[in-house]
């Protein structure tokens, strides 16, 4: 199983981007997706999660309101829609697939995720 992260790039506050998790090696209909970032200096944390089909999603505190969690399980791909960036979302974002596969729960504890894809840089800058 791998997976890439893609569309970060530097935009100005209040701005939007959407990242992309694009899956492979297996049917991304088996897996809960959570997105994270980590920022300089920071430890990573858990921005949202996804349940295999899509119904069932959760935000931090932090970017509730402002982003997006979705899923095409046809195209294999997982998204983050961003609107109303700020300079605090500034960080490198990760995607990666739940441990637990059956069961679900809506946390964003790094350590319930593996399969951590290459991450993609977002800066939040004027």
């Amino acid at each position: 199983v791998q997976l890439q992260a893609s569309g970060g790039g530097l935009v100005q506050p209040g701005g939007s981007l959407r990242l992309s998790c694009v899956f492979s090696g297996s049917n991304l209909d088996f897996y809960h997706i959570g997105w994270f970032r980590q920022a300089p200096g920071k430890e990573r944390e858990g921005v949202s999660v996804i349940n295999r089909p899509g119904f069932n999603t959760r935000y931090a505190d932090s970017v509730k309101g402002r982003f997006t969690i979705s899923r095409d399980n046809a195209k294999n791909t997982v998204y983050l829609q961003m609107n109303d960036l700020r300079p605090e979302d500034t960080a490198v974002y990760y995607c990666a697939t739940r441990r637990n596969r059956v069961v679900w729960s809506a946390t964003l504890d790094a350590p319930q995720f593996d399969n951590w894809g290459q991450g993609t840089l977002v800066t939040v800058s004027s």
